[in-house]
């Protein structure tokens, strides 16, 4: 799907609306009502010439009401990122307290520290800080930017987060392309007197993983599943168990340790993730068969010499891209093969945990491909539980889409 338009350039720009002299400047006007955060270019009617790139901007209706206030980018793909709704003006000092509300939920409310120091510590829109994510790990912050309202506030933000949570150095990811369509130059955020290590080694529930940050995905490691690898964990206990698309074997781990599992077997087609997956088993000196292979054909495989186990789960990447409907069911129709697949190594009565982490995939339609899945293959789903992210991943009402992760646990007779 093509990324939406950008707001169209014109050589003299449109009027601004009667009225708009005593509007709160620098403003954008809003065409259509959406309670959103996410703005696109064919949504806003005009903005005030003295509106420049990552300002923040005071968001008015198509009535001419004050509505909100956010992070302005003409060039920017979402040109209007909506921060708050309401007619209170945000300004800089109100969005640092934002920061500091994101950071003393989860040290004062969640006490995420006293279980591990692994942690999401802003969630963009879930926090109210669109275009910003940062995650915890050990004395490293791993900090993703995909806005330049963040990036150009970053260099002022850096020493906060260090002295609020205790860390000491930092990496940046920004992806090239969103780079370059929102102009930020990496000349205008320093980079930590120390420069942030290669790989760093955590702590999670009782399990120790290593962190790489040059071959890691995301962040660099998934903190999102950790309450679901530790319910894993338990609920496994004793189990011969299955992991598929195991990534660097989060699952695994917690069935080896916290379950005692002494079967268990990890499958993934990434060979960096399966190397850093046997250097996280020598960490917490368990075994893990570790398999190379490819999730349809590895299984297939299986399914024909008749292995079966006692409990599988099954983690894919995200499928599901576009909104666009023949691409949209390309990922969709991945996900049924992927669950009939791993519904197939499971025993009667076994336990299946399967997970989604596509955002434009709703929780009832992933469970409707799930159980058909399941129904095709004469198979009943017998469902104990449906989990997400943790609460250091919060979702905003009117971001929806924030709830990507979905975690049904079944036992599949």
């Amino acid at each position: 799907m093509p990324p939406p338009p950008r707001f169209p350039r014109r050589d003299s720009p449109p009027p601004p609306p009667p009225g708009s002299d005593g509007w709160l400047r620098p403003w954008a006007q809003m065409k259509y009502f959406s309670f959103h955060p996410a703005v696109y270019p064919n949504m806003l009617r005009a903005v005030s010439p003295d509106a420049g790139p990552g300002d923040l901007v005071n968001v008015y209706d198509k009535e001419g009401q004050l509505f909100g206030s956010g992070f302005y980018n003409a060039n920017a793909r979402v040109p209007l990122r909506v921060l708050q709704h309401g007619e209170d003006v945000l300004n800089e000092d109100l969005l640092d307290a934002r920061l500091d509300a994101a950071l003393d939920l989860r040290l004062k409310t969640l006490r995420l520290n006293e279980t591990t120091d692994a942690w999401r510590a802003v969630s963009s829109d879930g926090d109210g800080l669109s275009g910003l994510v940062v995650d915890r790990y050990g004395d490293v912050l791993s900090i993703e930017v995909t806005s330049l309202g963040v990036w150009r506030r970053l260099s002022r933000w850096l020493p906060k987060l260090h002295t609020a949570l205790g860390t000491k150095q930092h990496v940046i990811e920004v992806d090239p392309d969103i780079a370059r369509v929102e102009n930020m130059r990496r000349a205008d955020v320093p980079e930590a007197d120390d420069p942030a290590p290669r790989s760093v080694r955590i702590r999670e529930n009782g399990v120790r993983y290593q962190v790489s940050f040059e071959d890691g995905h995301k962040t660099g490691f998934f903190c999102d599943q950790r309450d679901n690898r530790q319910k894993f964990g338990h609920l496994a206990r004793g189990r011969r168990v299955l992991d598929l698309c195991s990534y660097t074997g989060g699952f695994s781990l917690n069935a080896r340790v916290l379950g005692g599992c002494e079967d268990v077997t990890a499958v993934d087609l990434d060979e960096k993730a399966i190397a850093q997956g046997k250097k996280n088993a020598d960490l917490n000196q368990v075994r893990i068969d570790w398999v190379h292979a490819d999730t349809f054909s590895w299984g297939r495989q299986m399914q024909q010499n008749g292995s079966l186990w006692d409990a599988v789960v099954l983690d894919p990447p995200k499928l599901v891209f576009s909104r666009d409907a023949e691409e949209g069911q390309l990922g969709r129709n991945k996900y049924y093969d992927m669950n009939a697949v791993a519904l197939g190594l499971l025993k009667r009565g076994g336990l299946f945990v399967t997970c989604s982490c596509s955002g434009l995939l709703d929780v009832a339609e992933f469970e409707e491909i799930v159980m058909r899945a399941a129904h095709r293959n004469k198979r009943r789903l017998q469902i104990l539980d449906r989990t997400g992210a943790g609460a250091d991943h919060p979702v905003m009402s009117n971001c929806p889409e924030s709830r990507y992760l979905k975690v049904l646990w079944c036992l599949a007779w």
